[in-house]
């Protein structure tokens, strides 16, 4: 593990990394019937299970192996996991909570395996497996209810339990990083990473810790509406080695709010945007070469680490991206100087 870390951390300081593309729009591709979902092991579950994308890691493997495969032939250096929704909060939706850690060991196994394969096609390209902790169904800091401001659906000790159960289960299963994922509330954030760090002493091993925010709307904020630089400062005590943002809109819409992490975070920075904006269908429609022609400026003026794709990405995408970046060196790290730096929905930093 030590040494898949350390060559992680080389290959980050040679190149801008290249990260997977969109997980459900290849599940999509293959039309799968409840039945499928259902695979021989949960046949006779007792609800309708279709839909749930990460079970697939253990009722059609294959399936999620090859499409971890696909991004890797195009040139992904880190592939993640199929466990966006693998907690127990989130698997409570098919009744599944007591199978959550099951989903996790079994999607860690499968990109493990996907990406050994890989590592030993191309020695000198070693692939990672992020291990993708996704933001669950619910949000600690927002009331649900419109009528009831200070109701919360779910606690801060609950979020951590949900957590802590899925990073054990993906370090079980050989992930080389930890990826807290599409943070749309930072407190859920908070609780992933206490979780994390939690599960980290408790096993006695320590990995790379990604993460990466979203955006909900075109003032640059997330959901619990802080801006880039304020969410950074917010989670820079979890030390992370990449911090950055995902899904949210297309390349040119999520430039600024990327410039600005870049700007002040001593982490590396991470970016896998939507190939565009949603049509009327909910269909991506921009493609590969779009997409890339958008990225390479980021490469161009040095605003990335790591590079991929979320919604409506596919490998071709991937690939076009990796071509369009390969000619420019990683994101330099900035001297930013030390000082008190907080955070409330703007950050404060101290003159």
């Amino acid at each position: 593990m030590t040494n898949r870390t350390d060559a992680f951390k080389k290959a980050a300081e040679e190149r801008i990394l290249i990260i997977d593309g969109a997980m459900g729009t290849m599940i999509q591709r293959h039309k799968l019937s409840e039945e499928d979902y259902r695979g021989t092991q949960y046949a006779d579950w007792n609800q309708d299970i279709k839909g749930n994308n990460d079970l697939l890691s253990i009722t059609q493997p294959q399936i999620i192996k090859e499409i971890h495969s696909q991004y890797l032939e195009a040139g992904a250096d880190i592939i993640g996991t199929n466990t966006f929704n693998a907690t127990t909060i989130s698997m409570a939706d098919y009744a599944m909570e007591s199978i959550a850690s099951d989903i996790n060991l079994a999607a860690a196994k499968v990109a493990r395996e996907a990406a050994d394969e890989w590592s030993e096609k191309t020695p000198d390209k070693p692939r990672f497996v992020a291990g993708s902790i996704g933001p669950t169904n619910r949000t600690a800091s927002i009331s649900p209810d419109v009528n009831n401001p200070g109701y919360r659906n779910v606690s801060f000790d609950e979020l951590v339990e949900a957590y802590g159960e899925q990073t054990t289960a993906l370090i079980k299963g050989g992930v080389d990083i930890i990826l807290i994922e599409t943070i749309f509330d930072t407190l859920n954030a908070k609780a992933a990473g206490f979780a994390v760090l939690k599960s980290f002493k408790e096993l006695g091993q320590t990995l790379p810790v990604m993460i990466s925010g979203t955006i909900t709307d075109l003032s640059g904020r997330n959901l619990s509406g802080q801006t880039p630089e304020a969410f950074y400062y917010s989670m820079n005590h979890l030390k992370p080695y990449a911090i950055g943002l995902n899904c949210s809109f297309g390349a040119d819409h999520l430039r600024p709010a990327i410039q600005e992490l870049a700007t002040v975070a001593t982490s590396k920075i991470s970016a896998y945007p939507n190939a565009g904006l949603p049509n009327e269908m909910g269909e991506y429609d921009e493609t590969p070469e779009e997409m890339a022609g958008k990225i390479e400026g980021w490469a161009k003026d040095g605003l990335i680490n790591m590079i991929g794709g979320c919604c409506g990405s596919t490998p071709d995408h991937i690939r076009a991206i990796a071509n369009a970046v390969k000619p420019y060196p990683p994101r330099k790290i900035p001297d930013v100087p030390r000082k008190m730096r907080l955070s409330g929905l703007e950050p404060f930093v101290h003159a």
